[in-house]
């Protein structure tokens, strides 16, 4: 149904900070918008990977005063003077802890409440956002969406954490340049060096066309690396995208197995005691998947 459709009365939650989202309340009162208000999130520049960058009234470039996240952040356009919504939710004093957890404080008019995330990046900070504002428009209170965030459970293949044997695996899912991006950024923040599983598969519903890797900013991830297992149908297609990222050859491996790359990752030569980071596309994760429930090292998720 198309929002001016929509029945009289009808409320729309929406992202303030997605031009594209956001200008969905174009001409409509029932809206709550949500956003981020944090300066020390800002980034230097759009990534170049970034889509929606000009105005949805009149075409002309946006301009920004903070990006946050692909082309979410506050902006305006100098042409027809259209800019971000102001949110009737959203967060301040944003804490990224890496892979484990975020923080942030949640505000709305009628005050502030600090949110503890058990789950990791900016992303999932919006997705809380979203499902704190459509609460309180439900009418739940601040306290009680607060209690109900800090209970939430990462999702299949989206941080999700697995014991193997010795050592601890995160899934992070990736599947085009925007999301692999913040994980890659999540990442970053962790204080040891990084041994990575990445398992790229071109079937269908992966997409054919892998040219999406070498719009990702694997440069962010370079100089934190340890060591690198690329598998899936097209591992070498990764592992050349790493080096192009300034990655030394001696640090990766290919194995296009996922099951030989998952025991190489796990305890192959190089293999520490730390955490391994899985990164699949998704019908890598879903292969993963079946494999760690053959092996009993995880629960068939879809039983």
């Amino acid at each position: 149904m198309a929002v001016a459709a929509l029945p009289t009365g009808t409320r729309l939650v929406l992202n303030a900070d997605d031009p594209l989202v956001a200008d969905l309340g174009r001409h409509r009162e029932a809206v709550t918008f949500f956003g981020v208000d944090d300066d020390g999130l800002a980034r230097p520049e759009m990534q170049h990977a970034a889509d929606s960058k000009h105005c949805r009234r009149c075409g002309h470039p946006y301009a920004y005063d903070a990006i946050y996240l692909g082309h979410l952040g506050r902006y305006h356009c100098p042409n027809c003077g259209a800019r971000r919504p102001r949110p009737g939710v959203w967060a301040t004093d944003v804490e990224l802890r890496g892979i484990r957890s975020s923080a942030f404080t949640l505000h709305t008019e009628a005050g502030a409440t600090r949110v503890e995330l058990p789950l990791p990046g900016l992303y999932n900070v919006y997705n809380a956002l979203a499902a704190a504002a459509l609460c309180l428009d439900l009418g739940a209170g601040a306290a009680d969406v607060a209690a109900g965030l800090a209970a939430v459970a990462p999702a299949f293949g989206r941080a999700e954490v697995l014991r193997l044997g010795e050592r601890e695996a995160n899934l992070l899912l990736i599947k085009n340049p925007a999301g692999a991006n913040e994980v890659l950024r999540t990442l970053t923040l962790e204080q040891e060096r990084l041994d990575v599983l990445g398992i790229l598969n071109d079937r269908t519903a992966d997409g054919r066309d892998v040219s999406w890797v070498w719009d990702a900013d694997w440069e962010l991830l370079a100089p934190h690396l340890e060591r690198m297992t690329c598998a899936g149908t097209r591992a070498a297609e990764l592992a050349v995208r790493l080096k192009y990222a300034g990655v030394d050859a001696s640090r990766l491996t290919v194995v296009g197995d996922p099951e030989a790359a998952l025991d190489h990752a796990l305890t192959g030569p190089g293999a520490g005691r730390g955490p391994l980071q899985v990164l699949p596309t998704y019908t890598a994760l879903l292969e993963l998947r079946e494999l760690l429930a053959r092996r009993g090292q995880a629960e068939d998720y879809w039983r």
